[in-house]
């Protein structure tokens, strides 16, 4: 898979919601499939082409974990037109997450294809090393005054924090392409806000209710510093709008439960659990000596509400020493690491395979035969290259 002149498209997208597809002008062809189940989404990477365009393009698709033979049947109509192509290929499934095990069977025999499982966070790191690096205006900050700011793609990306909010929060800390490991986390993820607020308001999907909590004011349910001291506590640097107490003001004497919008109780519960993601984030990067913080999971879908309260906890903690770095493909992280995991990627990609085998190479190498060893990746380039 060349990935010469990588890009993110502009053009509008066809499935609302989605993340937007990266245009691959300098690829022809890829066969392979990727999904990444986890305990609330199943997401999928696969390649496609367009007519009149050069090369071709990955596309992004979710759907819920309940729904997951809506997912099996998606990916059975890929392999079909697919098939229809280029019928002597051999295709493979590439699988990640808990559900590339307790779907296998399903997988395997609805879709007769070979299904390959890879270690969930080998490919979460290997999807966002591949996000980083090769694709550009992927990276951004986000804050109210300036929503949207690019990163320029770093000379050296490691070492940083992935702090990745799916169902639950794993947090891994990673020193290399090939070295990671996961230092924390916590159970209050997106399947604790989805689960909470499927209790509380009328909504069906998460997409409801981010929607919800946008319309929501979070003061009317939220217990603030303000009520507390009626003004700010500035000696300790806390302003009157701070929460005091998620939810405080709802376990109240005589209080009226149906005076509570859903909308409010939405914001609360979302500011609740980004709070809390927040300053698990700082105090993991800060005991680690960490100061870029990577955050992906389908939990933040772009959400500026989500985004501004992780990027505020983490600027308010450091004290503006620590970086909240956002993704435009946050939610397929493994999705995508599993599909670099196809050795025709692999061997490929410039950033993930020959260079990383270089640097395998010179740690191993005796001084007198660096020249060789040297020459012989040069070797491996052009060999690259012209088989891309």
């Amino acid at each position: 898979m060349n990935l010469v002149g990588a890009s993110i498209c502009d053009e509008e997208m066809l499935v609302q919601g989605e993340a937007r597809d990266i245009q691959l002008p300098n690829t022809e062809h890829v066969s392979q499939i990727s999904v990444d189940v986890g305990g609330s989404l199943a997401k999928v990477v696969y390649f496609s082409r367009k007519a009149g365009t050069k090369g071709g393009r990955l596309n992004f698709r979710k759907f819920e974990t309940e729904k997951i033979d809506e997912c099996i049947a998606f990916i059975s109509r890929l392999l079909d037109e697919s098939r229809a192509h280029a019928p002597e290929r051999e295709f493979v499934i590439k699988a990640t997450g808990g559900g590339a095990h307790l779907y296998y069977e399903k997988f395997r025999d609805r879709l007769k294809v070979k299904i390959d499982r890879e270690d969930e966070m080998e490919c979460l790191i290997t999807g966002l090393n591949f996000l980083i690096t090769e694709i550009p205006f992927e990276v951004f900050t986000y804050s109210e005054t300036n929503p949207m700011c690019f990163e320029e793609t770093p000379d050296d990306p490691f070492p940083y924090m992935l702090v990745n909010i799916g169902s639950g929060v794993s947090i891994l800390k990673v020193t290399s392409a090939n070295t990671f490991e996961r230092i924390s986390g916590t159970s209050l993820g997106g399947g604790t806000l989805w689960g909470l607020l499927s209790l509380l308001t009328g909504a069906k999907t998460f997409d409801e209710m981010l929607e919800a909590s946008q319309e929501g004011d979070n003061k009317n349910v939220d217990m603030l510093v303000g009520d507390i001291y009626g003004t700010d506590y500035s000696k300790i640097g806390l302003k009157s709008t701070t929460i005091a107490s998620s939810m405080g003001k709802v376990f109240k004497k005589n209080a009226d439960k149906r005076q509570f919008k859903p909308e409010d109780i939405s914001r609360s519960l979302l500011y609740m659990v980004s709070n809390n993601i927040g300053q698990i984030a700082y105090l993991n990067a800060q005991a680690h000596g960490l100061s870029r913080i990577y955050f992906g999971g389908c939990f933040i879908r772009g959400h500026p509400i989500t985004m501004n309260t992780l990027s505020y906890a983490i600027n308010f903690w450091s004290k503006g020493s620590m970086k909240a770095l956002f993704l435009r493909h946050e939610g397929y992280l493994g999705a995508v690491g599993a599909f670099m995991k196809h050795h025709t990627s692999r061997r490929n990609s410039r950033s993930f395979s020959l260079t990383e085998q270089l640097a395998q190479k010179l740690a191993a190498t005796e001084p007198a035969d660096l020249e060789v060893t040297l020459a012989q990746d040069t070797l491996d380039v052009v060999a690259a290259e012209e088989s891309d």
